[in-house]
């Protein structure tokens, strides 16, 4: 069946799944819309229980399509997160594999050798673009994004600078963009995502059905520093909680690129730069609907990792993380899980949920499949397009696989309902692991390493099988 759907996908012909009686596309190739926030938390979002902040547009893509219960991102830090979603490699084989600065400004590049989401889909024919935080290498560098399949390219390069939200310059393609009105981080009157939003707006305005793209959409909101406009939408939450005030280096003649400014209302704050987020999806979706392609374009929401505790933000308060322990930097699932919704008018069925087990190394495989392509062998990732259309399941992971390089160094594995993970991998690669049974304590609560000593020895060498040597981000002996 998943043959005859392909086909008659190919040749322009409608078909009926007869799983959820959807209508198939008439094209072959999907647009594909990818939309990654940056430290939003598994349970920041209203379809996921949030209950103090607002999130209607993404509620709304929720219910159009199918929300993921067991989703993972790369790892729980930014730019690792990204390599492994970009080229289809768990943390432990991807190129990139912790936050590392090269100067004068970005990070390690991504290698030249790397075959990026982007590079596949453009062999299949599509315009490909990304609006908002890169972090995987310096313009010019191999891992400019527009050496690494983007046609284009706006925002920030540097994650750094990144924790400013009124910088004083952004990046269109390999052309530095100083924003007057920021100048030297004094004023702060042009709010980058309001701008990087622009943009990408404008990239939608400009498709047709003609031709596929790819739209990757690496938010920055709602990463730290905690600050938003002085609109309507932070007005809502002003008073609306009990704050304690965040004090921080400001804006002025002292101020550096990598710092977060004080915020005398950080909850509301934070609530803000969620709605703004929320806002921002709502307007993708009406555009692409304004535009007529909403009937054939897939859009998937995530974020990169789990919520952070910088600059005055309280996880704990808005239950972030959702039921779950640990934020960014633990590979608790906290830390890793993800909120993730997949939408795709006609194909996706609404208001459907998904129990599969995957991981952001699975999107490759899985556009690549929906683009009638094929990735590079060796990849970790697997296609869930199955799933997605409605006609069969897709494979399994025997485990998933994550670590960590700061803090010591961190390894993690999930197969099945058991979970592990090891601490001070640095200075001990067989180190004892902690194990968890997700399927009754999701948690994380007890620890039954010491009551099943034969699985916890069989994850602790799955760690030691999954990370292959890297010289630019050791982990342990190698």
């Amino acid at each position: 069946m998943r043959k005859v759907f392909l086909w008659a996908s190919i040749l322009g012909l409608t078909c009926i799944s007869p799983s959820n009686a959807q209508v198939a596309p008439t094209v072959s190739k999907p647009n594909i819309v990818l939309i990654i926030a940056d430290d939003l938390g598994y349970g920041d979002v209203g379809f996921n229980g949030q209950q103090l902040i607002k999130t209607p547009n993404l509620d709304k893509l929720a219910a159009s399509g199918m929300k993921f219960n067991q989703f993972y991102a790369g790892t729980s830090v930014c730019a690792p997160s990204r390599s492994a979603l970009l080229s289809g490699l768990h943390t432990g084989h991807t190129y990139i594999r912790g936050n590392k600065g090269v100067l004068p400004e970005g990070q390690e590049p991504i290698a030249d050798s790397v075959v990026t989401m982007a590079e596949v889909l453009k062999t299949a024919g599509y315009t490909t673009a990304a609006y908002g935080k890169w972090g995987l290498g310096p313009v010019g560098s191999v891992g400019d994004p527009n050496k690494q399949g983007f046609d284009y390219f706006y925002g920030y390069n540097c994650q750094t600078l990144a924790h400013r939200y009124y910088p004083n310059h952004l990046w269109n393609n390999g052309q530095k963009v100083v924003l007057e009105a920021n100048e030297n981080l004094v004023q702060n009157k042009i709010y980058a995502p309001d701008l990087i939003q622009e943009k990408a707006i404008g990239f939608i305005k400009e498709q047709s059905s003609k031709q596929p793209f790819f739209l990757f959409l690496p938010y920055i909101l709602p990463h730290a520093e905690l600050i938003a406009p002085d609109d309507s939408l932070l007005q809502y939450y002003k008073n609306k909680f009990q704050e304690k005030p965040y004090k921080g280096q400001d804006y002025g003649t002292n101020a550096t690129c990598g710092g977060y400014a004080s915020q005398q209302y950080p909850r509301a704050a934070f609530a803000a730069m969620v709605a703004r987020l929320d806002l921002y999806v709502g307007q993708v979706v009406a555009q692409l609907r304004a535009q007529g392609l909403d009937k054939n374009t897939l859009i998937i929401f995530s974020s990169d990792n789990g919520p952070h505790i910088e600059g005055g933000a309280d996880p704990k308060f808005f239950k972030s993380s959702g039921p779950f322990k640990g934020v960014k930097r633990d590979l608790y699932e906290g830390g890793i899980r993800e909120p993730f919704v997949a939408s795709w008018q006609g194909v996706i069925k609404p208001n459907s949920e998904s129990n599969h087990i995957g991981a952001f190394w699975d999107l490759l495989p899985t556009f690549a499949e929906l683009a009638g392509t094929k990735p590079r062998k060796g990849i970790d990732g697997r296609s869930f397009a199955n799933i997605l259309t409605g006609f069969g399941k897709a494979p399994q992971h025997d485990f998933l696989y994550w670590e960590f390089h700061e803090q010591g160094g961190k390894q993690a594995v999930r197969q099945g309902k058991w979970k592990a993970i090891r601490f001070n991998v640095i200075e001990n690669p067989n180190a004892p692991v902690e194990l968890y049974d997700l399927e009754n304590d999701p948690e994380e609560a007890k620890n039954l390493a010491q009551q099943f000593p034969e699985k916890a020895q069989e994850l602790g060498k799955l760690m030691t099988q999954s990370h292959t040597r890297s010289s630019l981000f050791p982990l342990g002996n190698q």
